[in-house]
């Protein structure tokens, strides 16, 4: 049930998130994130492409095809939820799928993606993304170190 609450959780986080800044003004923008030093910031981006803007040209491409991944994703933790042990994979499955979710409400209802943070790095200066964002990388990690480990439990060598 762990793994099913985090779906919600995650989804709803990053959409209240989004309602907020969607709330604010252009001129709120950038905001820094006090005790970053400029170097994290809150930013007011509509994203209807994929990552940095690409094919932005094909609607309806930009909505399918994350619906259909999202759709394996969900297959595939259905099939893993009764099983024993998999618990990296069952977790990434949540959190990508709850960004991921975070994401498709956004595309579906607002015609694109809002993306509010920013952060300074070097050779990387012009993304912003998303708490969802955050999520599907990281669960697409932790999916992939869970299928690495052929389903091991948690702790077991």
């Amino acid at each position: 049930m762990l793994y099913l609450g985090l779906i919600p959780l995650i989804a709803g986080s990053d959409l209240i998130v989004k309602s907020g800044i969607e709330r604010m003004g252009a001129e709120e923008f950038p905001r820094d994130i006090a005790g970053t030093k400029g170097r994290v910031q809150f930013r007011k981006l509509h994203n209807s492409g994929f990552p940095m803007g690409a094919l932005r040209e094909f609607p309806e491409l930009i909505r399918c095809l994350p619906l259909a991944v999202s759709s394996i994703m969900l297959f595939r933790i259905s099939l893993l939820l009764p099983r024993r042990g998999h618990s990296l994979e069952k977790l990434g499955l949540s959190a990508a799928l709850g960004g991921a979710l975070s994401n498709l409400f956004d595309r579906f209802f607002r015609g694109h993606v809002v993306d509010y943070l920013y952060v300074e790095l070097p050779l990387v200066n012009r993304i912003v993304f998303n708490l969802g964002d955050v999520f599907i990388a990281l669960g697409a990690l932790l999916t992939g170190a869970g299928r690495a480990r052929g389903g091991k439990r948690l702790g077991t060598h």
